[in-house]
């Protein structure tokens, strides 16, 4: 693909006390202001390809090129990466705008820009005004959005996204799926989805690379992963008999 924003380069990745491959062998690219979604049931490697990417674990092998640098060996806060976890992870001490304005703070934004941009991500997930709201006292699409808020805040070059809607009851998480979706589109984000839910990933996707043990065993448009699975494994995830 000869406008890849991302490469995934002949990637395999080991875990464990016994180092055992959980990823084997992972080719595949990314274009610029594409949203691929990651496929599979539990303990297919989905979330270990997300952590290789973002640096959080070691390839065994390959490597990991964004925007045409290998970032396989560079530290996480330096790659630019935004990562979203389907644990919040929000500090429930601080208001909604300190809980945003960590990553900034931590990259040492002046206040006055830290607080205009807090406003401006408020505003693009629909929290705007709930600034000096306690995190305790959101409900659960509300925190999403703020965890969503905070990974946007530093214009991440990347978006990661680790089943971020797990925790939601389903006609919450359809709406927030469709929501996400236009707003990764609107602000012209690359990401990547993680999610074993197929309709989640056909929502959300303009291709879909299905895991199974390690290996992405197909990668294509929802429409034609959905018509001419390759495989039954893929058959299976997506519900057909």
């Amino acid at each position: 693909m000869s406008n890849s924003y991302l490469a995934l380069k002949h990637v395999s990745a080991r875990h464990g006390r016994n180092d055992d491959e959980t990823l084997h062998d992972i080719s595949f690219d990314v274009t610029a202001g594409e949203v691929i979604g990651v496929l599979g049931s539990s303990g297919s490697g989905k979330t270990t390809l997300l952590r290789v990417i973002a640096g959080l674990h070691v390839a065994s092998e390959g490597s990991v090129v964004l925007d045409g640098i290998d970032i396989t060996t560079t530290p996480t806060h330096l790659r630019g990466v935004g990562l979203m976890f389907q644990e919040h992870a929000l500090f429930p001490h601080l208001t909604v705008s300190d809980n945003v304005a960590f990553g900034l703070r931590m990259a040492k934004v002046p206040n006055p820009d830290r607080s205009i941009r807090v406003a401006e991500v408020l505003e693009l997930v629909g929290l705007a005004g709930f600034g000096a709201r306690d995190v305790a006292s959101l409900s659960g699409g509300e925190r999403q959005r703020v965890a969503l808020a905070r990974t946007l805040a530093p214009s991440p070059r990347l978006l990661l996204l680790d089943e971020p809607m797990g925790s939601l009851d389903r006609i919450l998480r359809d709406r927030l799926v469709s929501e996400l979706r236009e707003l990764i589109v609107d602000l012209g984000l690359t990401a990547l989805y993680v999610t074993h839910d197929r309709s989640e990933a056909f929502v959300l996707a303009d291709r879909i690379a299905v895991l199974d043990e390690g290996a992405v065993v197909q990668i294509d448009t929802p429409a034609v992963l959905d018509a001419c699975p390759t495989t039954e494994h893929v058959a299976r995830l997506l519900g057909h008999r």
